[in-house]
Formats: C-alpha cells, structure tokens, sequence
C-alpha cells in the first residue's frame, strides 16, 4: 500500500465509474470551471500507453520517504503561496494555469480536488533543484515502473552523492521530492497527460 504518484490515460480520466478509478466526473467538472473561466476545456489527454520499462510512455513513483526536509526546503525557498501550490495539489495539468482550480469533487486523500498547472510546477520545483544542486542529469529521466524512487531508496542516490556531493547530498529524502515533482511536472507535460494521487 502507500500513496504513488502516476500519470492518467484518456479512457481512466473519461470513466464515469469511480469505483473503478474513474476520473469521469472530475473531468467535467474541471471542464465546466475552464469554460466558466473562458479557457478552452481540456479534451486532448492520450490514451494510456502500453507498459513498456524505460520507455517515460508511463509514470509511477510511491511516496514512501518522509517529507519534512522537503517542507522546510519548500517554506525557506518559496512564498507561502507558491508553496501552497506545490504541495497542495491533487491534480496536475499539462497547461498553465493562472490560479489553482478548487473543485467539489473528492479526490484520493481529500473531499476537494485542487488542479494546479504543470508549467507553474515545474517553474517551482526547477527554483528548488538549482537551490540544492540537483544533479539532475543523473537520476531517471522515465519514471514508469518505480525508476526514481528505487534510485533513492536502493543505493544509486547515494553513490551518486558520494561522486557528485553538494547541498542535495546531505538530505536524500529532501532531494527526493524534487526530483519527483521535477519528472511529475515534465512528464505530464511531455505526454500532455494529468497526473494524480492514487
């Protein structure tokens, strides 16, 4: 069990049926708001990908280190409200939006939805891995079969930290985070996909 962080397919994010997953009623729900906003509904989500290891078709990574140094890196380096958008989301988006989207809709962990864009993500989280040195050309670039979070938790982070040492080093699970929501928020724009919690 555990809470994993993936990527959402055309036909998952149209069901109707939640209790098979379904993200039908989010979807209309998120449309509605988008029209209400004059903003063009969000109708081109690919199809799910067919599993195929290293091919970043995919994304799924577990949340399993504990995220305090990350709140603290996110509340030293952002403002209350870009730290709010980066760590309160439930969906994200591969288009920009200028404010995040609260719907009436429960999502996996909470009675709300809050939709946030990719592209203010990523601006954030880049901010965070230039902050701790992130070497980012050298963790998992496809993230669809736990990549990244097996880096982490099985040796490869550390011997990395042990030849490349910087701020990012001293707090893997810190780095971590980045490094997730780095590849989260360009893997859901690179595929035009939404990501969620489940």
């Amino acid at each position: 069990m555990g809470i994993y962080l993936v990527s959402v397919g055309a036909q998952e994010w149209l069901d109707g049926d939640e209790d098979e997953g379904g993200k039908g009623a989010l979807a209309a729900a998120l449309d509605e708001e988008l029209r209400r906003r004059g903003l063009a509904p969000y109708e081109s989500v690919p199809e799910a990908a067919a599993f195929v290891r290293g091919s970043g078709l995919s994304f799924e990574e577990k949340l399993v280190p504990p995220m305090d140094g990350f709140g603290a890196l996110c509340r030293e380096h952002l403002s209350p409200g870009e730290g709010e958008l980066l760590l309160g989301w439930s969906v994200l988006v591969p288009f920009s939006l200028d404010h995040a989207i609260r719907l009436p809709v429960e999502s996996a962990y909470t009675d709300e939805t809050v939709v946030v864009g990719a592209p203010e993500v990523l601006a954030l989280v880049q901010r965070l891995a230039a902050v701790i040195g992130l070497p980012v050309e050298a963790i998992p670039e496809a993230c669809d079969n736990l990549d990244l979070t097996m880096w982490f938790l099985e040796g490869a982070a550390k011997e990395t930290a042990e030849s490349r040492p910087g701020p990012w080093s001293e707090n893997l699970d810190t780095a971590f985070y980045v490094a997730l929501y780095l590849r989260a928020a360009q893997h859901s724009l690179r595929r035009g996909c939404p990501m969620t919690y489940c």
